[in-house]
């Protein structure tokens, strides 16, 4: 039996302001195991609007609350075996940020697959990178998987809270680019901001804004954001 690929899907999706049809088109275009959704609806009939997104898109909801906007979902090939979300430090005036954690298993191998959405200023970025990253490893020492972190940085390689990232994990982009890499915006993509971040015994086949015009159409009526897409390979 062959080595078995996941496809991990990071998305932030503006709470669904947009054309949800067209991001409907682009979530199930790119065929996921497993998504990881940032500024999921967050007011009201946020759960309403959550599950509805996901059923269209032919996925569950493995993991997710209210607060921060976080949401993994899961596609057909993945069974979720547990599930955590936890709330970063609180800074005053500004957005609350969180990590969504699923663990799944697809294809008989186990992963970890988190979303965050960090702050636009650089301190408390920075200081919940750190957070993050002791939550993973607790994690990764709980369920004993693998972990691929993927989210809305909010900066770019070269800051201080991408590159701690990129010291812990793969930066799944850098080590196998696969299509575009600039994310932000939608329209005029000119920034690398949202990433996909996998630990080193996960091997990264490709990764990338997805190319393919069928699903490439959409991208600018769908949110404002472009999705990142990485296929991975996990040892059994």
């Amino acid at each position: 039996m062959g080595v078995p690929t996941v496809r991990v899907l990071s998305y932030n999706i503006r709470s669904l302001r947009d054309d949800t049809a067209a991001l409907e088109r682009v979530v199930r275009g790119c065929a996921p195991d497993l998504v990881c959704l940032q500024e999921v609806p967050r007011f009201l009939l946020w759960r309403t609007k959550r599950r509805r997104f996901a059923r269209r898109c032919e996925l569950t909801v493995a993991a997710g609350r209210r607060a921060a906007g976080l949401a993994v979902l899961a596609g057909p090939r993945a069974t979720v075996l547990h599930r955590e979300y936890h709330l970063l430090t609180r800074v005053t005036g500004l957005h609350r940020r969180g990590l969504a954690i699923a663990v799944a298993e697809v294809q008989g191998v186990r992963l970890i697959a988190a979303s965050t959405h960090l702050d636009l200023a650089d301190v408390p970025r920075r200081a919940h990178v750190g957070q993050l990253l002791g939550l993973l490893e607790r994690a990764r020492r709980t369920y004993r998987a693998p972990v691929v972190l993927t989210g809305d940085i909010n900066e770019e390689s070269g800051g201080q809270a991408w590159d701690l990232l990129a010291g812990s994990f793969q930066d799944a982009y850098a080590v196998a680019p696969a299509g575009m890499g600039h994310t932000f915006s939608a329209r005029r993509p000119r920034r690398r901001i949202d990433g996909i971040f996998a630990d080193p015994d996960v091997e990264v086949v490709g990764c990338g804004v997805p190319a393919d015009t069928a699903v490439s159409a959409d991208y600018t009526r769908a949110t404002d954001h472009r999705p990142v897409f990485a296929e991975l390979c996990l040892r059994r």
